[in-house]
C-alpha cells in the first residue's frame, strides 16, 4: 500500500530518515554537554520557551533587532526581538521546549531539553539569546541606560549573522545581569560554548511546554 502523502512527502520514508536524524542529535547532545561544540538553537518558522530558576550573567548588553529565517516550505519570516548578550553565563536549573504541531498521523510533537539542575548549572560564554517576551525578576549591576548597540563595552558586541540591527540604536550594558524565575519565549539562541551538565531530551506526542 502507499504510504501517505502530505505536500510532497511520504511519511513512512520521512521516518526513516528521522531515525539516524535522532541519533546524531543524541550524539550532538552528549558533546554540548561535555562543552565540546558551539550551540545555536533556533526552529525554522518557530518561537521556543526556556524557562530557568536563576541566569547568572557578567558582560550584559541588550539591543532590539529584527530576526530572520527560513520556514520549511521556504518562505521567509523576520520577527522583532531583544537580543540579549553575556560575555559568560551561569544558568541554573534550565528547560526549553519547542512544539511542533500538525504533523500528519500523530498530530503535535514536543521537544523539550533540561539542563543544569543538581547543583551543577549550565554553562555558556559569548551567549546571545533572542528575546519576543520574558518574565523575571531581574537585578544589574553599574548598568548603562541608553548607549548606543555597536558602542557597548561591557557586553560580548552585537551578534550579527542573520540578525538585522541598528549599531547606532537605542542599547543598555551592565557589568553583570542577575535574573530569577525566568520565563521567555525566543526565537534563537546562540553561544561560542555551551555546557550542559545533567542533559535529558524527550520528544512527545502532544503539547509538552516548560510553562
Amino acid at each position: 500500500m502507499e504510504s501517505q502523502v502530505r505536500g510532497g512527502t511520504r511519511w513512512k520514508r520521512f521516518a526513516v530518515v528521522m531515525v539516524p536524524s535522532v541519533a546524531a542529535t543524541a550524539c550532538i547532545g552528549v558533546a554540548l554537554a561535555q562543552g565540546a561544540l558551539a550551540a545555536s538553537f533556533s526552529v525554522s518558522g518557530q518561537s521556543f520557551k526556556v524557562t530557568a530558576d536563576k541566569l547568572q550573567g557578567t558582560g550584559f548588553v541588550q539591543y532590539g533587532a529584527i530576526d530572520s529565517g527560513y520556514n520549511l516550505d521556504g518562505s521567509k519570516t523576520a520577527h522583532p526581538v531583544a537580543v540579549s548578550g553575556f560575555k559568560s553565563a551561569e544558568i541554573t536549573n534550565m528547560c526549553q521546549s519547542v512544539v511542533t504541531p500538525n504533523i500528519p498521523l500523530l498530530g503535535s510533537v514536543s521537544l523539550t531539553l533540561t539542563a543544569g539542575g543538581s547543583g551543577t548549572p549550565v554553562e555558556a560564554d559569548n551567549l546571545y539569546i533572542d528575546v519576543s517576551d520574558l518574565g523575571a525578576d531581574a537585578t544589574f549591576n553599574n548598568i548603562n541606560i541608553g548607549v548606543a548597540a555597536g558602542n557597548s563595552t561591557k557586553g560580548p558586541g552585537m551578534k550579527g549573522g542573520s540578525e538585522a540591527a541598528n549599531p547606532y540604536g537605542f542599547a543598555q550594558e551592565a557589568d553583570s545581569a542577575t535574573l530569577t524565575h525566568v520565563q521567555q519565549t525566543a526565537w534563537a539562541t546562540t553561544a561560542g560554548t555551551f555546557k550542559l551538565s545533567g542533559l535529558k531530551m524527550s520528544v512527545k506526542t502532544g503539547t509538552h511546554e516548560c510553562y
